[in-house]
């Protein structure tokens, strides 16, 4: 931990105010900042490092050391995480690798408490987590906040264990995180006054502001799959002091590009003042968590970026707690190099599967439910379809692009789960991944019963991964840790799943981001129909069809 002083315009976003100055850090620490003279038009930007305000660190398919390693070059400095898919798998073992792996590398991650495990009782996970688990991890002062309750069903109708979850954080002195899509009116007040502060479910402007207008603050969501932004960015103009910025589910393509700094400058192209999207950023994730990140405040912690402009909002370099650790597009320092030593867990139990599992018999019906999947979006709509019939089973339609979709439990042997969705525009082969909210068992979709087969036993094989295949080609990228994570160089996992996109695009997938939306069609908690390994699933009713 070196002394050093840095020049540049301070962007001071508490006094809305730009000047070029001098930084100087001892210790770790903002000792002083100086005011040189106004602001001057050729000289780069310093300002407090960006904070992803609730991010499911397993969906980048990276372990957390890794995640930063790639993160802190867009000046993250810091995250919300909420270790809830792990925790689904492997329970408190899975949260506590998520902190102690985290813990080997500077970044700030900031973990919560799982409040959702399971996250309903509809599908089969890996683990359950009690109020008495959830108070033993609030307890923990690397816990910072109870995460997002997904149970708002049990919340609205007094379930006893959901709202001694939420007591336990209360009295901790810790904020309780939001998941309600779709609630308005008295319904979410309930929610709200449950004692629930956040939300990065709203799809509409209209949802948002009447969240806002009661209090609930607001996070804008733009991850891999759900993408938010344009609907909710302008009210940002009118709410600076009650919205932040999130990914919630970011693949690791994806974190290669960019991340909150990419936000920040669509923003400002719309026209939003750059002190109140900073505000987002920067400063109210460290207010609403009480997180130890600094502000760019005289004694605050070294935390803070050096950017080229206001405008892109390209970062130069990176410093967390005095360090300088990211500088034009790469990491510098100690960073782990041994991740595939790291500490891994994992909950793989069923057997390979034949392919008779995967027939479904034709039984007169004259229409079928089928998931309609929608590209950016995790809410799904309800349609109906005509079976397709061959030889006394329904079949996929490729004609209509209506597609065989299953979901096998992978925590011990049991009947497969068989459903059809259309939009996902395979025209070849299957693709299959054990990464599938909440619960992560395998999910896979297909054009024919032997192509499904075999994806999913791939899955089995390697105890985790996603897989394409068709056309007489495989690409596998396997997933060892809790069938989420790889134990790979975070850009080279990049890589391979920059590729096995590519390919199930070429098998005729239409959508943005095939695999991150294939994980979502098992995602209960959101509406409106799904697939469990338990069954079909109409998240309006919350009961299996």
């Amino acid at each position: 931990m070196s002394n050093f002083k840095v020049k540049g315009n301070i962007v001071d976003i508490t006094k809305r105010n730009i000047f070029f100055g001098e930084v100087e850090v001892e210790e770790g620490k903002i000792r002083n900042i100086s005011k040189v003279s106004e602001a001057k038009s050729d000289a780069h930007f310093i300002l407090p490092g960006f904070i992803d305000s609730h991010v499911h660190i397993e969906s980048s398919m990276l372990i957390p050391s890794e995640f930063a390693r790639l993160a802190v070059v867009h000046g993250t400095v810091s995250t919300i995480s909420d270790p809830h898919e792990i925790a689904n798998v492997c329970g408190l073992e899975g949260v506590e690798f998520m902190i102690e792996n985290g813990n080997t590398v500077p970044f700030k991650f900031n973990f919560g408490a799982p409040s959702c495990v399971p996250a309903t009782i509809f599908e089969t996970a890996g683990a359950e987590l009690n109020h008495d688990d959830v108070w033993s991890l609030l307890e923990r002062p690397e816990i910072k906040y109870l995460s997002e309750m997904m149970n708002f069903p049990g919340v609205l109708y007094k379930d006893d264990e959901v709202l001694k979850k939420i007591a336990a954080a209360h009295e901790l002195g810790k904020p309780v995180d939001g998941h309600a899509p779709g609630l308005r009116g008295d319904t979410v007040q309930q929610y709200i006054d449950a004692g629930i502060s956040t939300d990065h479910e709203c799809f509409t402007a209209e949802e948002a502001l009447d969240k806002l207008q009661r209090g609930m603050k607001i996070l804008i969501r733009e991850g891999s799959a759900a993408k938010n932004f344009e609907a909710l960015i302008d009210l940002l103009n009118d709410w600076p002091e009650m919205m932040m910025f999130c990914s919630d589910d970011k693949h690791p393509d994806s974190l290669v590009e960019n991340h909150i700094n990419a936000l920040c400058a669509r923003a400002v192209a719309k026209g939003v003042d750059v002190f109140k999207v900073l505000q987002a950023a920067c400063i109210n994730p460290i207010l609403h968590y009480k997180l130890d990140v600094g502000t760019l405040q005289i004694g605050d912690a070294a935390d803070f970026i050096v950017i080229k402009d206001l405008i892109s909002f390209n970062v130069k370099q990176t410093y967390i707690n005095g360090d300088l650790l990211a500088e034009n597009g790469r990491t510098v320092g100690n960073w782990v190099t041994n991740i595939e030593d790291a500490k891994s867990v994992n909950h793989f139990a069923c057997s390979p599967k034949k392919e008779k599992d995967f027939i479904y018999p034709f039984k007169g019906e004259e229409e079928l439910a089928v998931i309609e999947a929608l590209d950016g979006q995790l809410i799904t709509n309800r349609i109906a379809a005509q079976p397709k019939v061959s030889n006394g089973s329904i079949v996929s339609n490729l004609e209509n692009d209506v597609l065989k979709m299953v979901v096998v439990n992978r925590y011990h042997d049991a009947p497969v789960a068989i459903s059809f969705v259309k939009n996902f525009g395979l025209k070849n082969g299957a693709i299959a991944s054990s990464v599938a909210h909440d619960s992560h068992n395998i999910i896979a979709v297909g054009v024919d019963d032997k192509s499904i087969c075999e994806a999913v036993n791939h899955v089995i094989e390697k105890t985790g991964g996603v897989v394409a295949l068709g056309k007489g080609r495989l690409e596998l990228l396997t997933l060892p840790v809790a069938g989420l994570m790889s134990n790979q160089d975070g850009y080279k996992v990049a890589e391979s799943y920059t590729s096995i996109d590519k390919f199930a695009k070429e098998l005729g997938s239409t959508l943005l981001a095939p695999f991150m939306t294939l994980s979502f069609m098992a995602l209960l908690v959101i509406p409106r129909i799904k697939l469990s390994d338990k069954g079909l699933f109409d998240g309006d009713k919350f009961e299996l069809v």
